[in-house]
Protein backbone atom coordinates (compact mmCIF):
# COMPACT_ATOMS: atom_id res chain seq x y z
CA UNK A 1 0.00 0.00 0.00
CA UNK A 2 2.02 2.96 -1.28
CA UNK A 3 0.91 6.11 0.49
CA UNK A 4 3.84 8.47 0.11
CA UNK A 5 4.39 10.54 -2.97
CA UNK A 6 7.51 11.43 -4.93
CA UNK A 7 8.15 14.60 -2.90
CA UNK A 8 9.11 12.90 0.34
CA UNK A 9 12.75 13.98 0.09
CA UNK A 10 11.70 17.59 -0.45
CA UNK A 11 9.52 17.40 2.67
CA UNK A 12 12.45 16.05 4.62
CA UNK A 13 14.75 18.91 3.61
CA UNK A 14 12.42 21.85 4.22
CA UNK A 15 13.95 24.51 6.49
CA UNK A 16 11.20 23.95 9.06
CA UNK A 17 11.77 20.18 9.27
CA UNK A 18 15.56 20.54 9.37
CA UNK A 19 15.30 23.16 12.11
CA UNK A 20 13.25 20.81 14.31
CA UNK A 21 15.67 17.97 13.57
CA UNK A 22 18.67 20.08 14.54
CA UNK A 23 17.09 21.14 17.83
CA UNK A 24 16.53 17.48 18.75
CA UNK A 25 20.02 16.36 17.71
CA UNK A 26 21.55 19.25 19.61
CA UNK A 27 19.48 18.48 22.73
CA UNK A 28 20.51 14.82 22.64
CA UNK A 29 24.20 15.76 22.39
CA UNK A 30 26.02 12.46 21.90
CA UNK A 31 29.55 11.61 20.84
CA UNK A 32 31.20 12.56 17.56
CA UNK A 33 31.27 10.15 14.63
CA UNK A 34 34.34 9.11 12.66
CA UNK A 35 34.93 12.68 11.44
CA UNK A 36 35.54 13.84 15.03
CA UNK A 37 33.08 16.75 14.70
CA UNK A 38 30.93 17.11 17.80
CA UNK A 39 27.57 18.78 18.25
CA UNK A 40 29.20 21.94 19.60
CA UNK A 41 31.22 22.74 16.48
CA UNK A 42 28.86 21.20 13.93
CA UNK A 43 26.78 24.29 13.05
CA UNK A 44 29.82 26.43 12.21
CA UNK A 45 31.39 23.58 10.25
CA UNK A 46 28.33 22.68 8.16
CA UNK A 47 26.96 26.14 7.39
CA UNK A 48 29.19 26.88 4.34
CA UNK A 49 28.55 23.41 2.89
CA UNK A 50 24.86 22.89 3.57
CA UNK A 51 23.51 23.79 0.12
CA UNK A 52 25.97 21.42 -1.53
CA UNK A 53 24.96 18.61 0.84
CA UNK A 54 21.28 19.35 0.34
CA UNK A 55 21.68 19.13 -3.42
CA UNK A 56 23.51 15.81 -3.12
CA UNK A 57 20.73 14.39 -0.96
CA UNK A 58 18.01 15.56 -3.39
CA UNK A 59 19.86 14.13 -6.38
CA UNK A 60 20.55 10.79 -4.70
CA UNK A 61 24.32 11.33 -4.59
CA UNK A 62 24.79 11.62 -0.81
CA UNK A 63 26.73 8.78 0.84
CA UNK A 64 26.60 8.49 4.64
CA UNK A 65 29.83 8.01 6.55
CA UNK A 66 30.49 4.67 8.26
CA UNK A 67 29.36 4.56 11.88
CA UNK A 68 31.95 4.54 14.64
CA UNK A 69 31.80 1.32 16.66
CA UNK A 70 31.65 1.66 20.45
CA UNK A 71 30.64 -0.86 23.09
CA UNK A 72 28.60 -0.46 26.26
CA UNK A 73 28.44 -3.07 29.03
CA UNK A 74 25.38 -5.31 29.34
CA UNK A 75 23.99 -6.68 32.60
CA UNK A 76 25.30 -10.19 31.87
CA UNK A 77 28.92 -9.05 31.58
CA UNK A 78 28.95 -8.97 27.79
CA UNK A 79 29.10 -5.82 25.66
CA UNK A 80 26.45 -4.30 23.41
CA UNK A 81 27.77 -2.86 20.12
CA UNK A 82 26.60 0.62 19.13
CA UNK A 83 27.21 2.47 15.90
CA UNK A 84 27.72 6.23 16.32
CA UNK A 85 26.87 8.13 13.10
CA UNK A 86 28.44 11.48 12.34
CA UNK A 87 26.43 14.49 13.54
CA UNK A 88 25.49 15.24 9.92
CA UNK A 89 24.13 11.73 9.44
CA UNK A 90 22.27 11.94 12.75
CA UNK A 91 20.70 15.20 11.55
CA UNK A 92 19.59 13.66 8.25
CA UNK A 93 18.27 10.53 9.97
CA UNK A 94 16.29 12.66 12.43
CA UNK A 95 14.83 14.68 9.55
CA UNK A 96 13.89 11.43 7.78
CA UNK A 97 12.29 10.07 10.94
CA UNK A 98 10.08 13.15 11.28
CA UNK A 99 8.55 12.73 7.82
CA UNK A 100 8.35 8.92 7.86
CA UNK A 101 6.99 8.23 11.33
CA UNK A 102 3.57 9.90 10.92
CA UNK A 103 2.88 7.67 7.92
CA UNK A 104 3.99 4.40 9.53
CA UNK A 105 2.42 5.02 12.96
CA UNK A 106 -1.20 4.30 11.92
CA UNK A 107 -0.08 0.97 10.47
CA UNK A 108 1.55 -0.32 13.65
CA UNK A 109 -0.11 -2.61 16.19
CA UNK A 110 -1.77 -1.32 19.34
CA UNK A 111 0.30 -3.89 21.21
CA UNK A 112 3.63 -2.32 20.16
CA UNK A 113 4.98 0.19 22.68
CA UNK A 114 8.68 0.75 22.01
CA UNK A 115 10.06 3.96 20.45
CA UNK A 116 6.64 5.32 19.54
CA UNK A 117 5.11 8.75 20.22
CA UNK A 118 2.99 8.95 23.37
CA UNK A 119 3.86 5.35 24.31
CA UNK A 120 6.27 4.09 26.93
CA UNK A 121 7.60 1.08 28.77
CA UNK A 122 5.10 1.88 31.54
CA UNK A 123 2.23 1.44 29.07
CA UNK A 124 3.59 -1.97 28.07
CA UNK A 125 3.98 -3.06 31.70
CA UNK A 126 0.43 -1.91 32.55
CA UNK A 127 -0.96 -3.80 29.56
CA UNK A 128 0.89 -6.96 30.64
CA UNK A 129 -0.47 -6.53 34.17
CA UNK A 130 -4.01 -6.32 32.77
CA UNK A 131 -3.59 -9.55 30.80
CA UNK A 132 -2.44 -11.34 33.96
CA UNK A 133 -5.36 -9.89 35.95
CA UNK A 134 -7.73 -11.30 33.32
CA UNK A 135 -6.53 -14.81 34.17
CA UNK A 136 -3.92 -15.21 31.43
CA UNK A 137 -1.35 -16.22 33.99
CA UNK A 138 1.05 -18.09 31.74
CA UNK A 139 3.54 -16.13 29.67
CA UNK A 140 5.67 -16.87 26.62
CA UNK A 141 8.75 -14.68 27.02
CA UNK A 142 10.44 -14.11 23.64
CA UNK A 143 13.98 -12.78 23.33
CA UNK A 144 15.58 -12.30 19.92
CA UNK A 145 19.30 -12.95 19.80
CA UNK A 146 21.29 -9.84 18.79
CA UNK A 147 18.23 -8.56 16.95
CA UNK A 148 19.69 -5.26 15.73
CA UNK A 149 22.71 -7.12 14.32
CA UNK A 150 20.59 -9.75 12.54
CA UNK A 151 17.97 -7.71 10.66
CA UNK A 152 17.74 -8.91 7.05
CA UNK A 153 18.18 -5.90 4.74
CA UNK A 154 16.13 -7.33 1.88
CA UNK A 155 13.15 -8.10 4.12
CA UNK A 156 13.35 -4.70 5.78
CA UNK A 157 13.63 -2.73 2.56
CA UNK A 158 10.74 -4.64 0.98
CA UNK A 159 8.54 -3.66 3.93
CA UNK A 160 9.63 -0.04 3.77
CA UNK A 161 8.93 -0.02 0.03
CA UNK A 162 5.35 -1.12 0.64
CA UNK A 163 4.75 2.39 1.98
CA UNK A 164 7.36 4.61 0.32
CA UNK A 165 7.38 5.48 -3.38
CA UNK A 166 10.22 7.98 -3.35
CA UNK A 167 13.12 5.96 -4.76
CA UNK A 168 15.64 8.52 -3.54
CA UNK A 169 14.43 7.99 0.04
CA UNK A 170 14.60 4.22 -0.35
CA UNK A 171 18.10 4.55 -1.72
CA UNK A 172 19.21 6.77 1.17
CA UNK A 173 17.78 4.37 3.77
CA UNK A 174 19.62 1.53 2.04
CA UNK A 175 22.85 3.50 2.16
CA UNK A 176 22.45 4.15 5.87
CA UNK A 177 21.95 0.41 6.39
CA UNK A 178 24.98 -0.55 4.32
CA UNK A 179 27.22 2.39 5.25
CA UNK A 180 29.66 0.19 7.13
CA UNK A 181 31.25 0.20 10.56
CA UNK A 182 34.58 1.81 11.44
CA UNK A 183 36.53 -0.09 14.08
CA UNK A 184 40.24 -0.57 14.80
CA UNK A 185 41.26 1.58 11.85
CA UNK A 186 39.25 -0.21 9.15
CA UNK A 187 35.74 -0.10 7.67
CA UNK A 188 33.65 -3.27 7.52
CA UNK A 189 30.69 -3.32 5.13
CA UNK A 190 27.37 -4.45 6.60
CA UNK A 191 25.22 -7.02 4.81
CA UNK A 192 22.67 -7.25 7.62
CA UNK A 193 21.67 -5.44 10.77
CA UNK A 194 20.50 -1.99 11.82
CA UNK A 195 23.25 -0.15 13.75
CA UNK A 196 21.99 1.00 17.14
CA UNK A 197 22.85 4.62 17.80
CA UNK A 198 21.10 6.53 15.01
CA UNK A 199 17.67 8.22 15.27
CA UNK A 200 16.24 6.13 12.41
CA UNK A 201 17.07 2.69 13.84
CA UNK A 202 14.11 2.41 16.25
CA UNK A 203 11.57 3.13 13.48
CA UNK A 204 13.22 0.61 11.17
CA UNK A 205 13.13 -2.02 13.92
CA UNK A 206 9.40 -1.42 14.44
CA UNK A 207 8.77 -1.70 10.69
CA UNK A 208 10.63 -5.00 10.66
CA UNK A 209 8.87 -6.44 13.72
CA UNK A 210 5.42 -5.26 12.71
CA UNK A 211 5.07 -8.50 10.76
CA UNK A 212 5.40 -10.40 14.06
CA UNK A 213 2.72 -8.19 15.62
CA UNK A 214 0.36 -8.87 12.72
CA UNK A 215 0.99 -12.60 12.97
CA UNK A 216 0.23 -12.67 16.69
CA UNK A 217 -2.91 -10.58 16.13
CA UNK A 218 -4.10 -12.94 13.40
CA UNK A 219 -3.83 -15.79 15.93
CA UNK A 220 -5.90 -13.86 18.46
CA UNK A 221 -3.09 -13.79 21.02
CA UNK A 222 -2.70 -11.28 23.85
CA UNK A 223 0.78 -9.79 23.77
CA UNK A 224 2.95 -6.77 24.56
CA UNK A 225 6.01 -5.88 22.50
CA UNK A 226 8.59 -3.25 23.34
CA UNK A 227 11.26 -3.21 20.61
CA UNK A 228 12.62 -6.79 20.52
CA UNK A 229 11.15 -7.74 23.92
CA UNK A 230 7.86 -9.57 23.44
CA UNK A 231 5.65 -11.30 26.01
CA UNK A 232 2.60 -13.35 25.00
CA UNK A 233 -0.05 -14.12 27.65
CA UNK A 234 -2.18 -17.28 27.61
CA UNK A 235 -4.40 -19.18 30.03
CA UNK A 236 -2.63 -22.52 30.52
CA UNK A 237 0.73 -24.25 30.57
CA UNK A 238 -0.19 -26.37 27.56
CA UNK A 239 -1.13 -23.27 25.52
CA UNK A 240 2.10 -21.54 26.56
CA UNK A 241 4.24 -24.47 25.41
CA UNK A 242 2.37 -24.74 22.12
CA UNK A 243 2.62 -21.00 21.42
CA UNK A 244 6.31 -20.97 22.31
CA UNK A 245 7.08 -23.71 19.78
CA UNK A 246 5.00 -22.26 16.95
CA UNK A 247 6.03 -18.62 17.39
CA UNK A 248 9.75 -19.37 17.62
CA UNK A 249 9.46 -21.41 14.43
CA UNK A 250 7.61 -18.56 12.70
CA UNK A 251 10.17 -15.96 13.78
CA UNK A 252 13.16 -17.91 12.53
CA UNK A 253 11.44 -18.76 9.25
CA UNK A 254 9.86 -15.41 8.36
CA UNK A 255 12.03 -12.85 10.15
CA UNK A 256 15.27 -14.81 9.74
CA UNK A 257 16.35 -13.71 13.21
CA UNK A 258 17.56 -16.32 15.73
CA UNK A 259 15.64 -16.74 18.97
CA UNK A 260 17.73 -16.62 22.12
CA UNK A 261 16.72 -19.93 23.72
CA UNK A 262 18.80 -19.20 26.82
CA UNK A 263 16.50 -16.28 27.68
CA UNK A 264 13.24 -17.29 25.95
CA UNK A 265 10.84 -19.64 27.66
CA UNK A 266 7.29 -20.08 28.91
CA UNK A 267 6.24 -19.96 32.54
CA UNK A 268 4.38 -18.04 35.19
CA UNK A 269 4.63 -14.22 34.91
CA UNK A 270 5.92 -13.95 38.49
CA UNK A 271 8.84 -16.18 37.54
CA UNK A 272 9.76 -14.05 34.51
CA UNK A 273 10.54 -10.38 34.03
CA UNK A 274 9.35 -7.85 31.47
CA UNK A 275 11.13 -4.53 30.91
CA UNK A 276 12.74 -4.67 34.35
CA UNK A 277 9.47 -5.41 36.17
CA UNK A 278 8.25 -8.63 37.73
CA UNK A 279 4.65 -9.15 38.84
CA UNK A 280 3.83 -10.89 42.11
CA UNK A 281 1.25 -13.64 42.47
CA UNK A 282 -1.22 -11.17 44.01
CA UNK A 283 -0.95 -8.80 41.03
CA UNK A 284 1.47 -6.21 42.41
CA UNK A 285 4.64 -5.11 40.63
CA UNK A 286 8.24 -5.02 41.78
CA UNK A 287 11.61 -4.45 40.11
CA UNK A 288 12.99 -7.74 38.82
CA UNK A 289 16.02 -9.34 40.54
CA UNK A 290 18.08 -8.54 37.43
CA UNK A 291 17.03 -4.88 37.57
CA UNK A 292 17.91 -4.68 41.26
CA UNK A 293 21.32 -6.22 40.62
CA UNK A 294 22.00 -3.60 37.94
CA UNK A 295 20.93 -0.85 40.34
CA UNK A 296 23.20 -2.17 43.07
CA UNK A 297 26.13 -2.45 40.66
CA UNK A 298 25.66 1.21 39.70
CA UNK A 299 25.51 2.24 43.37
CA UNK A 300 28.76 0.41 44.09
CA UNK A 301 30.36 2.16 41.12
CA UNK A 302 29.04 5.60 42.10
CA UNK A 303 30.27 5.42 45.69
CA UNK A 304 33.46 3.44 45.23
CA UNK A 305 35.59 6.34 46.50
CA UNK A 306 38.04 5.95 43.63
CA UNK A 307 36.65 8.67 41.36
CA UNK A 308 38.02 12.21 41.39
CA UNK A 309 34.74 14.11 41.54
CA UNK A 310 33.89 16.92 43.91
CA UNK A 311 31.10 16.27 46.40
CA UNK A 312 28.84 18.54 44.35
CA UNK A 313 29.60 16.67 41.11
CA UNK A 314 29.02 13.35 42.87
CA UNK A 315 25.71 14.58 44.26
CA UNK A 316 24.48 16.01 40.93
CA UNK A 317 25.37 12.86 38.96
CA UNK A 318 23.80 10.68 41.63
CA UNK A 319 20.56 12.68 41.65
CA UNK A 320 20.23 12.45 37.87
CA UNK A 321 20.71 8.71 38.03
CA UNK A 322 18.53 7.83 41.02
CA UNK A 323 15.66 10.11 39.95
CA UNK A 324 15.70 8.39 36.57
CA UNK A 325 15.61 4.95 38.20
CA UNK A 326 12.81 5.95 40.58
CA UNK A 327 10.78 7.44 37.74
CA UNK A 328 11.22 4.23 35.75
CA UNK A 329 10.12 2.04 38.68
CA UNK A 330 7.25 4.32 39.68
CA UNK A 331 4.81 1.48 38.93
CA UNK A 332 6.45 -0.84 41.46
CA UNK A 333 4.86 -1.19 44.89
CA UNK A 334 7.12 0.58 47.39
CA UNK A 335 7.04 -2.23 49.93
CA UNK A 336 8.99 -4.45 47.55
CA UNK A 337 12.06 -2.28 47.09
CA UNK A 338 12.39 1.28 48.38
CA UNK A 339 13.04 0.80 52.10
CA UNK A 340 15.62 -2.00 52.00
CA UNK A 341 17.59 -0.61 49.08
CA UNK A 342 17.60 2.89 50.59
CA UNK A 343 19.29 1.76 53.80
CA UNK A 344 21.87 -0.15 51.78
CA UNK A 345 22.52 2.90 49.55
CA UNK A 346 23.02 5.17 52.57
CA UNK A 347 25.63 2.78 53.91
CA UNK A 348 27.52 3.03 50.60
CA UNK A 349 27.34 6.82 50.74
CA UNK A 350 28.80 6.81 54.26
CA UNK A 351 31.50 4.40 53.14
CA UNK A 352 32.35 6.72 50.24
CA UNK A 353 32.77 9.78 52.46
CA UNK A 354 34.88 7.85 54.94
CA UNK A 355 37.22 7.09 52.04
CA UNK A 356 37.09 10.65 50.70
CA UNK A 357 38.07 12.10 54.07
CA UNK A 358 41.18 10.03 53.52
CA UNK A 359 43.37 10.60 56.60
CA UNK A 360 43.02 10.67 60.37
CA UNK A 361 43.23 14.45 60.36
CA UNK A 362 40.66 14.81 57.58
CA UNK A 363 38.24 12.43 59.30
CA UNK A 364 38.47 14.25 62.62
CA UNK A 365 37.92 17.62 60.91
CA UNK A 366 34.87 16.46 58.95
CA UNK A 367 33.32 14.53 61.82
CA UNK A 368 33.57 17.61 64.07
CA UNK A 369 32.10 19.78 61.30
CA UNK A 370 29.12 17.40 61.07
CA UNK A 371 28.36 17.64 64.80
CA UNK A 372 30.15 14.61 66.24
CA UNK A 373 31.44 15.22 69.77
CA UNK A 374 35.19 14.83 70.49
CA UNK A 375 34.52 12.08 73.06
CA UNK A 376 32.61 10.12 70.40
CA UNK A 377 35.50 10.45 67.97
CA UNK A 378 37.90 9.05 70.57
CA UNK A 379 35.88 5.83 70.54
CA UNK A 380 36.22 5.57 66.77
CA UNK A 381 38.99 3.69 64.98
CA UNK A 382 40.07 6.42 62.55
CA UNK A 383 42.03 3.99 60.36
CA UNK A 384 39.20 1.49 60.19
CA UNK A 385 38.16 -0.22 56.95
CA UNK A 386 35.52 1.74 55.07
CA UNK A 387 32.69 -0.82 54.87
CA UNK A 388 32.63 -1.71 58.61
CA UNK A 389 33.04 2.00 59.47
CA UNK A 390 30.03 2.91 57.31
CA UNK A 391 27.90 1.18 59.96
CA UNK A 392 29.69 2.71 62.97
CA UNK A 393 27.58 4.93 65.29
CA UNK A 394 29.95 7.84 64.63
CA UNK A 395 29.20 7.76 60.91
CA UNK A 396 25.48 7.43 61.58
CA UNK A 397 25.68 10.51 63.79
CA UNK A 398 27.70 12.51 61.25
CA UNK A 399 25.76 11.43 58.17
CA UNK A 400 22.34 10.53 59.49
CA UNK A 401 19.40 10.24 57.13
CA UNK A 402 18.33 13.87 57.58
CA UNK A 403 21.85 15.15 56.95
CA UNK A 404 22.25 13.10 53.79
CA UNK A 405 18.89 14.36 52.56
CA UNK A 406 19.80 17.97 53.39
CA UNK A 407 22.98 17.68 51.33
CA UNK A 408 21.06 16.19 48.41
CA UNK A 409 22.12 12.55 48.67
CA UNK A 410 18.60 11.20 48.22
CA UNK A 411 17.50 7.58 48.11
CA UNK A 412 14.39 5.86 46.69
CA UNK A 413 12.63 6.28 50.06
CA UNK A 414 13.18 10.04 49.86
CA UNK A 415 11.82 10.09 46.31
CA UNK A 416 8.76 7.93 46.99
CA UNK A 417 5.43 9.26 45.76
CA UNK A 418 3.57 10.68 48.78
Amino acid sequence: MNVLNEELMEQMLTPENMSVAWRLVKANQGAAGIDGIGVGEFAAHISPHWETIRTKVLEGRYKPAPVRRVYIPKGDGRQRPLGIPSVLDRLLQQAMLQVLQPHFEPLFSEHSYGFRPKRSAHDAVRAAQCFTAEGKDWVVDMDLKSFFDEVNHDILMSRVAQVIRDKRMLQLIGRFLRGGVYEDGKVTKQTKGVPQGGPLSPLLSNIYLDALDKELESRGLSFCRYADDCNIYVGSKKSAERVFRSVTTWIEKHLKVPVNYDKSDSGRPWNRQFLGYQPTEDGALKPSPKAMKKLKDRVRDFFSGRKSRTSKQLRDEWLRFIRGRCNYFALADEIYWRKDISGWIRRHIRKCFWLRWHSRKGRIRNLLKLGVRPWQIKKCHLYGASWPMSKHPVMHTALNNKTLKRYGFLTPSDLAVK
